[in-house]
């Protein structure tokens, strides 16, 4: 089998190109290697590390970061916090809408997943239905069978889709870590609650480097040249139902979930339509839901010029059609499931169901390129814009309140559940901060974790010692076994470190999050799928 860098280089030529830099150089070499059919991995590796090591050209015009803080230091004023007023009462409703109207978008996109726009009217012509005003019908060797189950007249449920079992992921990791949600926390639930085989592009990548023990950031981008593909943007609903009207925590949560696979505009991506989603609660304009999108994003970054491009062509073009032309002509040569082009068409598709939510997802559909994801998108902002009581039943009623999944122990769920749990999130979320009472006093005045620590644990004991420096191991008495704590975290009396368990030939690492409280540490110890309290006391 071909060496991962070999099954991948053309796909890195392609992405650092589009980051700005130029490859010339180097591509003529990998265009050699390949042609030549070399199968020395020494030579693709290096010509990898090589792509890698390249930087944007200094005539590149964007200012692309892919930290927070860079990020937020070059997003243009907004409002990071709006008043609900009279919407608060109205955001179960808006929240439910939210999750009913992402699951018939994504219902009407699915049978046409990855078409031309051509193809896709051609065979609605073929099948009698244009104007498109349902779902898609089924043709007997045009649709996989396997699709069957979200076309017209055979919509029993929402068909299991990626794009919906990641809001569900999200709410598991919502319910379990709140508003101090960490990128490694989200990679924790994927790798407890998600099959590797059922992920793709960047998703699958992050996955591979996960189990290989490389965790956020640097997950995002070894050998993943998908890194600014559309599946951090597809993720990001869930953060904005939890977060009506503070776009900024939502693009936050966004950030948290899009770092451990994406850089870049694959992450503006996400913030994006979660802060728009935010807004959406709030804000009954779309000019206005799409610039608080923007608000979250860098000015001058590659996906806030297309955005800006398709309002301006929205604006001043009556007809969708000719609107979708324009945003084919110049952001046309992405690929079909980048996160460029087809956030372009999520920003068509709000404009043109600003007032109509069948207009709204059926245009965006009809465009192509990634169907089921846009059209989940803008159906999820419409949907939380209009509310459940106002959406359409003939697009809504057929789900009858159902959604396939294939995340663990959510295999069938109810979606008006679904939107249950996810405002309990929300008002936890938006419920005022309790000050905490200050803690005792440290023992000896150390700071906080240095030091030699007992812990106290079910099925055995555990020694914790940290140096000076936060370099320390942890020794499981238990099994006599002894491992580096990695990745120390220190503010305040909060602390918080990875430490790797073994179980048979196998290593699990778990994250420690806690407190330092007097002579004691208290916290709780997570792996993607276990979680248990970790109480000590100093030596």
């Amino acid at each position: 089998m071909d060496s991962l860098e070999k099954q991948l280089i053309r796909a890195e030529l392609v992405q650092r190109r589009e980051e700005g830099c130029d490859v010339a150089a180097i591509e003529s070499r990998v265009q050699q290697a390949l042609a030549d059919d070399t199968t020395d991995d020494a030579v693709f590796a290096e010509l990898y590390d090589a792509l890698d090591a390249l930087a944007p050209e200094a005539s590149f015009p964007y200012e692309e970061p892919s930290e927070l803080d860079a990020i937020r230091a070059l997003r243009p004023e907004g409002p990071r916090r709006m008043d609900l007023g009279d919407a608060e009462d109205a955001v179960g409703d808006r929240i439910h809408g939210a999750w009913l109207g992402r699951a018939a978008g994504c219902s009407l996109g699915k049978p046409v997943e990855g078409w031309p726009r051509r193809r896709i009217d051609e065979y609605l012509e073929s099948a009698g239905a244009l104007p498109l005003d349902d779902y898609i019908p089924y043709t007997e060797g045009a649709i996989s069978p396997g699709l069957k189950s979200s076309t017209r007249d055979n919509i029993e449920f929402m068909a299991r889709d990626d794009d919906m079992d990641y809001p569900i992921l999200g709410l598991l990791a919502l319910e379990r870590y709140g508003a101090e949600l960490t990128a490694r926390n989200m990679a924790n639930t994927w790798l407890g609650r998600m099959p590797f085989h059922l992920l793709y592009t960047a998703e699958s990548v992050a996955y591979r480097n996960f189990v290989n023990r490389l965790w956020p950031p640097e997950s995002a981008v070894w050998r993943n040249p998908f890194r600014e593909w559309i599946g951090a943007q597809i993720r990001a609903d869930i953060f904005g139902y939890v977060t009506p009207g503070w776009p900024e925590k939502a693009a936050e949560l966004a950030y948290q979930d899009a770092s451990i696979s994406h850089v870049k505009n694959g992450i503006y991506g996400e913030m994006f339509v979660a802060a728009m989603l935010a807004a959406a609660f709030v804000e009954d304009d779309v000019e206005k839901i799409v610039s608080i999108g923007l608000s979250e994003i860098p000015r001058k970054c590659r996906l806030a010029e297309a955005v800006h491009d398709t309002r301006v062509w929205c604006r001043e073009l009556s007809d969708w059609e000719k609107v979708w032309e324009k945003i084919n002509e110049k952001y046309g040569h992405y690929s079909g499931v980048h996160t460029i082009n087809n956030a372009a068409l999520v920003v068509m598709g709000l404009f043109f169901g600003a007032n109509d939510y069948e207009k709204g997802i059926v245009v965006t559909v009809r465009g192509g390129w990634d169907t089921d994801c846009t059209g989940a998108t803008v159906g999820s902002i419409l949907g939380a814009k209009f509310g459940a009581e106002a959406l359409p039943d003939k697009w809504v009623g057929v789900l009858n309140d159902r959604l396939m999944s294939c995340v663990r122990d959510c295999n069938d769920n109810r979606i008006s559940e679904l939107a249950e749990r996810s405002h309990r999130v929300a008002s936890a979320m938006l419920a005022p901060v309790e000050e905490e009472e200050p803690a005792a006093p440290i023992a000896d005045g150390d700071g906080g974790l240095p030091g030699t620590w007992k812990m106290d644990l079910s099925w055995g004991g555990m020694v914790l010692t940290v140096d000076d420096d936060l370099s320390g191991q942890v020794e499981l008495t238990a099994f006599g076994e002894t491992s580096k704590i990695r990745d120390v975290r220190v503010e305040g009396n909060k602390v918080g470190f990875v430490f790797g368990m073994y179980k048979g030939e196998v290593t699990m690492d778990m994250e420690f999050k806690g407190k330092v409280q007097g002579d004691r540490l208290v916290g709780v110890c997570s792996s993607g799928a276990h979680e248990f309290a970790l109480n000590g006391v100093r030596k």
